[in-house]
């Protein structure tokens, strides 16, 4: 015969089967209600600190095996002209309110470019003592030379010349710039007096006049025997700064005697009357030639 299970038991068992119960009622109410999506972690989007720019993870960005960084465009120069260099022809007038020693300032430190810069291969000055009245108010006169186009090329933006500008724009007026092709084989005189003459044409000037205009003038050395250097070119200049002028005419003396006997001299005269029609305007500067 059995015994008869203690009723504390039994209850017990009963609450545990309805627990269970209710358990399993509410995984069925969740499933049935709720449907559980696959997730996917979000990640931040990472920073390229060499570029700037920022690529998702998971796109990375496309990286070459090799990088090269392609040179910008250098501007090329032909050779110099056979026998030929550059000269750049430079002319300054100051301001009224200018001191003297603002005015030795810019000088000297004009004077030392040729030290910093090592395409000038040739430097001169002097201030203008021509008799003439014909420098249009420019005073102080620098003559360059430099090899080729490329020399002149690098001197232009170059940081001591950027430097220099920057001493004598607080004093300049007015600047004057010509450059033509020299002559390399010129042989320079102990002391010389440079007679620096630029000529503007007439606009209506024909292509046949100005060219008897400068046979004319380039004959001058063997009628003049004071005339102990010659040469002459066409402005090619790349700075805005010639006024129209277009040609220029370098002459020099080994004194002022020189000087005096060629402006009077009955070939200079009847070269002028060559030049007159066709002659827009003239711009003369003299100077001492000094390193």
């Amino acid at each position: 015969m059995n015994a008869p299970q203690p009723k504390q038991a039994s209850t017990i068992d009963n609450r545990l089967l309805n627990v269970m119960i209710l358990c399993g009622f509410l995984v069925a109410i969740c499933n049935g209600c709720v449907k559980l999506e696959p997730t996917t972690v979000a990640t931040a989007p990472t920073s390229n600190a060499t570029s700037g720019s920022s690529y998702p993870v998971s796109e990375p960005p496309t990286v070459p095996e090799e990088t090269t960084t392609q040179p910008a465009d250098v501007p090329k120069f032909d050779p110099a002209p056979e026998g030929k260099v550059l000269r750049h022809a430079v002319f300054f007038s100051f301001k009224e309110e200018s001191s003297e020693e603002d005015i030795q300032g810019v000088v000297d430190a004009f004077r030392e470019l040729p030290a910093k810069i090592e395409e000038i291969t040739g430097f001169e000055w002097g201030a203008n003592n021509s008799p003439e009245k014909l420098n249009a108010g420019f005073t102080h006169c620098f003559l360059l030379t430099f090899k080729d186009e490329a020399g002149r090329a690098a001197y232009i933006p170059h940081a001591a010349h950027k430097a220099f500008g920057d001493v004598l724009r607080p004093h300049n007026d007015k600047v004057f710039v010509l450059d033509y092709w020299g002559d390399a084989n010129a042989k320079p005189l102990k002391k010389e007096l440079k007679h620096a003459v630029f000529i503007r044409f007439k606009k209506g000037a024909s292509a046949e006049e100005i060219q008897k205009v400068e046979a004319a003038f380039a004959a001058l050395p063997a009628k003049i025997d004071t005339i102990k250097r010659f040469e002459w070119g066409i402005n090619n200049s790349p700075e805005p700064h010639a006024a129209g002028f277009t040609h220029c005419f370098m002459v020099g003396f080994d004194s002022e005697e020189g000087r005096a006997a060629y402006l009077p001299h009955p070939d200079h005269l009847a070269f002028i009357e060559i030049l007159k029609p066709v002659l827009d305007a003239p711009r003369v500067l003299d100077f001492w030639a000094q390193e």
